[in-house]
């Protein structure tokens, strides 16, 4: 078999010759293929042979069935040969006229054109140098972050009569809203618990009673955003007669030793402030180490040269949209409440996965290159540490990731993470 490729940047024209005995081979094997799945009465199943076989579903069949497997076989070893690797499904050029030139006996010639995976040029990723972010948790953030356990034991108290309602305050409220002057579904409420300030009405209503008192009524005027999640609602502008009940405030306990053994594992303030500190610490630390990390793998990225084809960009997107719809199944909810929830449909939903999935695919090529520059290789002590790390990850048993691993077919992809990571720790091993 000869090959010829032709290729301009990832776009590739493979020029196939198949000798004349590959084909004839090939009409065997259809014939062979054939004769095993139908049912030709007087002859057992495989058993009838080729003129029967014509009579019935004509040479046509069979020349087609050659055909298809003859392509096939071909532009698999011309893969092989070439040493390629295809991100895009092949298409035969000039399909027909290469059909009706298919020959028992003779050689075929055949054109395929496939997207090819690309191979970056890789600039520096040794001796890479980016700013580490130093982290100091002080006093304050600790004490703004113990301020939040004085909420467990919070408690709402009535504010006098003429108290003017304020940001952080808590207004009882009636609202009844109508669209067009028609009332719609949920747009009722009676006694209503409103913290205004939180963002938890539409964007426009809670500023609306900045101001008001016990016993106010007013309209408040406001528009449905263009995504929200009941389609019929978005984008129109909506009337609330509102009257305020009464005005609440949240009276926050003293943060004392007693109350904090009440309601949380420590014994004196000075304890928690000291865990608290620490573990914070921690966190941060943890964070800057992260960014560091990825500033350093995005920096051997951005020297590296490398074309995206466009169906790789597609395909992660694909694969994003599907954890995304595992990701809500295991939360109870599925893809389609999810959309009309956030307002948005499949499109748009591609289209915001669209930035990270050019850069994961991006990092994933130069990664793949730097394994392949550093002659990186996986073993299976790689393998046994990767499956250990996933199993105390979630808190399960090796041997029920393995069993998960094998069931899903996902030690392809477990192989790439683990030669990623690898290849990630060679530009992090070597920075300054």
């Amino acid at each position: 078999m000869n090959v010829n490729v032709a290729r301009e940047g990832n776009e590739a024209v493979l020029k196939i010759t198949v000798p004349a005995v590959d084909v004839s081979k090939s009409f065997k094997q259809a014939v062979t293929r054939i004769a095993s799945q139908v049912k030709i009465p007087g002859f057992r199943p495989g058993k009838a042979p080729r003129n029967i076989l014509e009579m019935h579903y004509g040479k046509e069949a069979i020349k087609e069935e050659a055909f298809n497997l003859c392509i096939n076989n071909a532009y698999q070893k011309a893969l092989e040969s070439e040493n390629l690797i295809p991100v895009s499904d092949p298409s035969v050029q000039d399909e027909k006229a290469c059909f009706d030139g298919f020959t028992e006996g003779k050689d075929a010639e055949v054109e395929v054109k496939v997207t090819l995976r690309p191979v970056p040029e890789l600039g520096e990723y040794k001796g890479l140098h980016v700013d580490k972010k130093e982290v100091t948790i002080a006093d304050e953030d600790v004490d703004k972050a113990l301020a939040e356990l004085r909420n467990r034991g919070a408690k709402m108290v009535d504010a006098a009569d003429d108290t003017v309602i304020e940001k952080g305050d808590f207004a009882i409220i009636d609202f009844a809203g109508t669209v067009d002057g028609e009332a719609f579904s949920g747009g009722e409420g009676k006694g209503y618990p409103l913290e205004v300030g939180s963002g938890s009405f539409i964007p426009g209503f809670e500023d609306q009673l900045i101001g008001l008192k016990k016993d106010d009524d007013t309209d408040v005027d406001v528009t449905f955003p263009e995504s929200y999640f009941v389609k019929e609602l978005a984008g129109k502008q909506a009337i609330f007669k509102v009257h305020i009940q009464a005005v609440k405030h949240k009276e926050l306990p003293e943060l004392t030793d007693e109350y904090i053994a009440k309601y949380t594992r420590y014994k004196t303030v000075a304890e928690a402030k000291e865990d608290y500190k620490k573990r914070m610490q921690e966190a941060a630390e943890h964070d800057a180490k992260t960014e560091y990390e990825a500033a350093l793998i995005d920096a051997a990225v951005a020297n590296a040269k490398v074309e995206i084809p466009a169906v790789m960009v597609e395909d992660r997107i694909t694969q994003m949209v599907e954890e995304i719809k595992l990701n809500l199944e295991s939360r109870k909810m599925t893809l389609e409440q999810y959309l009309q929830y956030t307002g948005m449909d499949i499109p748009k939903l591609r289209e915001a996965q669209r930035e990270a999935a050019q850069k994961n695919v991006r990092t994933d090529l130069v990664l793949d290159e730097i394994a392949k520059a550093e002659e990186i290789k996986v073993g299976m002590d790689d393998v046994d540490a990767e499956l250990q790390n996933i199993a105390d990850q979630n808190g399960a048993r090796l041997e029920d990731v393995k069993t998960i691993i094998r069931k899903n077919n996902n030690m392809g992809l477990l192989l790439a993470n683990i030669l990623r990571h690898k290849a990630a720790h060679v530009v992090l091993d070597n920075a300054k």
